[in-house]
């Protein structure tokens, strides 16, 4: 049995949490009493992963757990999650688990994760409306595409949309790949970065291939007609993303609702 082992996205400025990230990395805002790195560290060796990955950027210097292996995305100011990621393909072997540095979830969420058996798979949140609406006065500002088939593959995910009927849940940062699914994630990424040599961005158009975001590799990879499979929960995870988040959250806190969305506990 090959043994996982979890990579964490942790480069990012997060600007949108300031003046709470001005001096810190966005994974080391502390939230209830611990830092959002230290909760997925937690959960991460409670389900058993020894083998963690941090991906630095932004204030490096200030994320120091200790047996923990670092990568630093050098062009964090001027690149995006893809290459964050790819700082790190000497370890992209295996069975790898990626964390975005900005959630927590449940330790049954990443169980779930685990435990699928599929080669390529992303974790995705059907209760996606209730926990989008106290963050976002319309949802749609900020939800992205989701379309999964009968088998809970996905067909379209991270797309611009005005429709509730395509968002069939929400994408939550973390996912797992192995075998040929991590083979074919590394070698699109390839074809990907060369081809962006010619000024041709095929993870999205619309954007400098450096700015890509995971979800335009992931859609890229559908629309080659590779199989990504859809883990479903209901909740038990949160994204801090910004200031009015970090707010939310701590006012859920302090009425005892924050359970509707998440045990900490767990």
């Amino acid at each position: 049995m090959i043994k996982l082992k979890a990579i964490i996205l942790a480069a990012g400025e997060g600007k949108r949490l300031r003046p709470l990230t001005k001096n810190i990395p966005k994974g080391m805002v502390t939230i209830f009493g611990k830092s959002l790195l230290e909760r997925q560290i937690e959960i991460f060796k409670q389900c058993g992963i020894d083998d963690i990955t941090i991906i630095t950027g932004y204030c490096f210097d200030k994320i120091t757990f200790p047996n923990i292996q670092y990568f630093k995305n050098e062009k964090y100011e001027t690149t995006n999650m893809v290459e964050t990621l790819f700082c790190a393909k000497e370890i992209l072997n295996g069975s790898i688990i990626i964390s975005y540095g900005d959630i927590v979830f449940e330790k049954k969420v990443l169980e779930q994760l685990i435990n699928a058996k599929n080669d390529s798979c992303v974790v995705i949140d059907k209760n996606w409306y209730k926990y989008w609406n106290i963050r976002f006065q319309n949802p749609l500002d900020d939800a992205e595409s989701l379309i999964i088939d009968k088998n809970n593959y996905i067909k379209n995910i991270g797309q611009k949309v005005s429709d509730l009927n395509e968002i069939m849940g929400q994408y939550i940062g973390l996912m797992k790949f192995q075998n040929v699914g991590l083979d074919l994630l590394k070698g699109f990424y390839k074809k990907a970065k060369n081809e962006s040599l010619k000024g041709n961005n095929i993870l999205n158009p619309k954007l400098a291939f450096e700015k890509s975001y995971i979800t335009d590799l992931l859609q890229a990879l559908v629309i080659e007609g590779h199989k990504i499979k859809a883990i479903p929960i209901h909740g038990g995870w949160l994204e801090l993303d910004t200031l009015h988040d970090y707010e939310i959250y701590n006012q859920l806190h302090a009425k005892n609702e924050l359970q509707n969305f998440i045990s900490l506990d767990s």
